[in-house]
């Protein structure tokens, strides 16, 4: 071989050496690897779904405690806040 057959194939070597390990560091982290041919490829894990779905009930279950909260807050302000015996009519006709 010639000096500039074995540049050539020094050059795809260095260039598909420098792919696999790019594909292999961005696989090992969990970026998505990108394909020439298909776009992007992510890595899935079935466990994060589940865990997604488990925090989006959770999430609507707090949302709901807290709506709550809120009415009985706004009911409870007034009587925190209004003179002493409005406050003494207010609790005897919340009995």
């Amino acid at each position: 071989m010639s000096g500039g057959q074995m540049f050539v194939l020094t050059i795809i070597a260095m260039s598909t050496l420098g792919w696999v390990v790019t594909t292999w560091v961005r696989a090992r982290h969990g970026y998505p690897i990108e394909n020439e041919w298909s776009g992007t490829a992510t890595r899935t894990d079935p466990s994060a779904e589940r865990k997604i779905e488990l925090l989006s009930s959770e999430n609507e279950a707090l949302q709901g405690k807290l709506s709550r909260l809120e009415e009985r807050l706004a009911v409870l302000e007034p009587i925190a806040t209004d003179p002493a015996e409005r406050v003494a009519r207010d609790i005897d006709a919340l009995r």
